[in-house]
């Protein structure tokens, strides 16, 4: 038995390129499923977020025109894991060393907080040095761009990875307007960005960097997660 680190954003609103603001928050598949994958395989599951905050649900996560059928199992889940664990930890007191594997999952806010969260950064970089397996789904992978050591290199450069695609940004209707896009970011910054037809689930693995594209690629990165983990 391991113990797995969810890293959360906590951000609840998404600051337009016009100043107009976006209501975000975690979105519930990509923290339910791979949550209740994680626990099913006997693993302990923390959660995290910058200084310690609860974001909320992400309503369009818990709207089955948006988010399927499943969303109201993915929904109950997520919030009964949060409310179970409690407060989530502060991001700057957590040692990654006590951790297996960490996960970003998505939702707008880790492009609202994480991608510049210097204590993710941190994290980040010393989970790659030692070899921890680190997962982040759809806009989770923003995260990852937080990892840039003191003379400014990116730690993920040259890096295979998925995220949410520009495509997929444009087909929710939320490219417009954004003051950036994760995907064209990402290989702005030196990733290998690969992205697959849009809203069908993807995996990407590059040594101990595992990423998934979208909010149906959440179970199966929690799977090649696991089997990461042996």
């Amino acid at each position: 038995m391991s113990k797995i680190l969810i890293i959360m954003s906590a951000a609840d609103v998404w600051e337009r390129a016009d100043g107009s603001t976006y209501p975000t928050g975690y979105w519930a598949e990509e923290l339910a499923a791979p949550h209740e994958k994680f626990v099913d395989a006997g693993h302990v599951v923390d959660f995290a977020s910058p200084g310690g905050v609860l974001q909320p649900l992400d309503r369009h996560s818990a709207d089955p025109e948006i988010a399927g059928a499943d969303c109201s199992r993915h929904v109950r889940h997520a919030e009964t894991a949060l409310r179970e664990f409690g407060a989530p930890l502060p991001l700057h007191e957590v040692d990654v060393d006590d951790y297996a594997a960490v996960l970003l999952p998505g939702g707008h806010g880790p492009v609202v907080d994480l991608h510049q969260d210097a204590d993710l950064g941190r994290l980040l970089i010393r989970a790659d040095e030692t070899g921890t397996i680190i997962g982040a789904v759809c806009h989770g992978p923003a995260g990852l761009l937080s990892a840039v050591d003191a003379e400014g290199g990116w730690r993920f450069a040259g890096r295979r990875m998925a995220a949410f695609t520009d495509e997929e940004e444009q087909l929710f209707g939320t490219a417009e307007g954004a003051p950036w896009l994760l995907a064209a970011r990402l290989r702005e910054r030196g990733a290998q960005h690969e992205g697959g037809p849009a809203y069908e689930a993807r995996t990407v693995r590059d040594g101990n960097l595992l990423t998934g594209q979208n909010p149906a690629s959440s179970g199966p990165l929690a799977d090649a997660m696991l089997d990461a983990l042996g």
